[in-house]
């Protein structure tokens, strides 16, 4: 299972918004549903990069650190 997230995309005149309902402030915009969606994706990417290192932010540098797959 990989992670997967939604993307909820509207028309609002000449542009394409969408939102990712999972990461809160997570959102993106373009001329283009493409351009929208790729827009939407680095500002998951983005996030959840931050979060990360916020998360880490103050453990020992000799603490294990591993990637896991969920399930």
């Amino acid at each position: 299972m990989k992670n997967r997230f939604h993307a909820i995309l509207e028309r609002d005149m000449d542009w394409y918004v969408a939102w990712c309902p999972e990461i809160p402030g997570a959102d993106g915009q373009g001329k283009t549903k493409q351009k929208c969606l790729r827009n939407l994706g680095l500002a998951v990417q983005a996030i959840l990069s931050d979060r990360l290192d916020d998360a880490l932010r103050g453990f020992p540098e000799d603490a294990l650190q591993k990637a896991i797959l969920p399930g």
